[in-house]
């Protein structure tokens, strides 16, 4: 495993992975470094997830997740290192939504510009009271460049988002629960341990059964419903011929915690 400079990761139990985005004196603003770690940590779980079930993603410390992309290194860059920076960024997005395990970002403070692009990229977001969101990037004469543009519009709807980028106006973590952006709202000192709580359950249960519900959904909403059933049928029929499909029916006969492998 490499060794980061931005990012620490940690191997829980159960098959949970906390990966924390650590540039806490710059508000775990995203350099060209963080982009090329988040980039190929992702791009390792997506090549070989191993024995991970359950990945969450956080960052250091408790006023910022993430503050966008660094400013302070961007300044006086030319056109083109942006361009090539961005690239970075942008496959580093690309990678984590493909992530083959489920993702929570857990926000911890502000996830601003960038930030907000990497928690929408993740399967879902459970945020602490503090939290705050926004994407910024039209203040910067630039547009959401990492999903937002996608993404947002599908966790909130097309008119609000459109309202939401076009102001680059900021909004509470509550507000973005209302709108269905974010699953739960924490007290900032229980979002971590409830965030791994979750983490865990979702770990416990059969790890090709997860990652062939999240290919299902994740493949099949951009589809017809037609188009979608069949893809939820093919991956359906991959967790027949498992052992843990059989594991799961026999520990329910046997009134057990079922013991899942991942066969």
């Amino acid at each position: 495993m490499a060794q980061f400079e931005t990012l620490t990761l940690e191997h829980m139990d159960m098959g949970v992975a906390l990966i924390t985005m650590n540039r806490p004196a710059s508000a775990n603003a995203l350099n060209t470094r963080m982009g090329q770690e988040l980039l190929e940590q992702f791009r390792s779980i997506l090549m070989d997830p191993g024995d991970l079930r359950c990945v969450v993603l956080t960052g250091a410390g408790t006023k910022a997740f993430c503050a966008g992309g660094d400013l302070r290194e961007r300044n006086n860059m030319s056109d083109a290192d942006w361009q090539r920076q961005h690239v970075i960024f942008e496959q580093a997005f690309y990678t984590l939504m493909d992530c083959p395990v489920p993702v929570i970002a857990a926000v911890n403070g502000a996830a601003y510009g960038g930030g907000t692009e990497i928690a929408l990229a993740c399967d879902f977001i459970h945020a602490s009271e503090t939290a705050r969101f926004a994407l910024t990037e039209p203040k910067l004469g630039i547009i959401p460049g990492g999903g937002g543009t996608q993404n947002l519009p599908r966790a909130v709807g097309s008119r609000r988002a459109k309202e939401l980028i076009y102001s680059a106006q900021p909004f509470s973590a509550a507000q973005a629960a209302e709108w269905g952006m974010v699953n739960r709202v924490w007290p900032q000192k229980d979002l971590m341990p409830g965030v791994l709580a979750l983490a865990r359950q979702i770990a416990a249960n059969g790890p090709v059964a997860v990652r062939q519900a999240k290919r299902a959904m994740t493949v099949g909403i951009e589809t017809d419903l037609k188009t979608g059933l069949a893809i939820e049928i093919e991956a359906y029929n991959r967790t027949v011929p498992t052992s843990d499909r059989r594991e799961g029916v026999r520990a329910f006969n046997e009134k057990r915690t079922p013991q899942f492998t991942g066969q």
